[in-house]
């Protein structure tokens, strides 16, 4: 596994060491030690899947806060997404800032996202589901979202929202959450 730390400081793109040959590859996916080795949370302790029938479907900007602050591994096992990531941590020097990167079934990369972060994303093909793994049980009284086109952050989706929930779509502006 090959890890690349992103402009945000604990954010990775984890790409796959593929072991190559006529029948395909085979690659690790997860290796516990590694994320030790690089000071990551690998105590992850639930899976996810979420599977978008419409290109143009966003989820997110979604976040836990403390004590139950979530680091997720986050990866696309079908189709396409935009993914984005909103730094929330106030002592960190990204405090604000946001990265979008691609994540889709043909390169098989993985983003780490640490917690104190909001994610989210939006599905740039029919039919794709995103896998993730979590750091965090699912705790609805502390689990908050961000508006997806919060002015405050200015986010370029590359499409105009198709599908959205009723939930995903009547979040705050940062500024009245903060």
């Amino acid at each position: 596994m090959i890890f690349s730390e992103t402009k945000l400081k604990g954010v990775y793109v984890i790409d796959l060491e593929k072991k190559e040959d006529e029948r395909g590859f085979f690659a690790r996916t997860w290796d516990k030690q590694e994320f030790n080795d690089h000071h990551l949370n690998s105590n992850l302790i639930q899976c996810s899947i979420s599977h978008n029938k419409i290109r143009g479907t966003l989820r997110g900007m979604h976040y836990q806060f403390a004590p139950y602050e979530e680091a997720k591994v986050v990866t696309c096992t079908k189709g396409k997404i935009f993914d984005v990531i909103i730094d929330l941590r106030k002592n960190s020097n990204s405090y604000k800032e946001w990265i979008g990167i691609e994540l889709n079934e043909k390169d098989y990369k993985m983003l780490y996202i640490p917690e104190g972060l909001a994610h989210g994303f939006q599905t740039l093909e029919d039919d794709t589901d995103v896998f993730y793994q979590i750091s965090q049980v699912y705790m609805p009284k502390y689990s908050r979202g961000i508006c997806w086109d919060d002015p405050l952050f200015d986010i370029k989706w590359p499409l105009k929202p198709t599908n959205m929930s009723k939930k995903d779509s009547e979040y705050e502006l940062f500024r009245d959450i903060e």
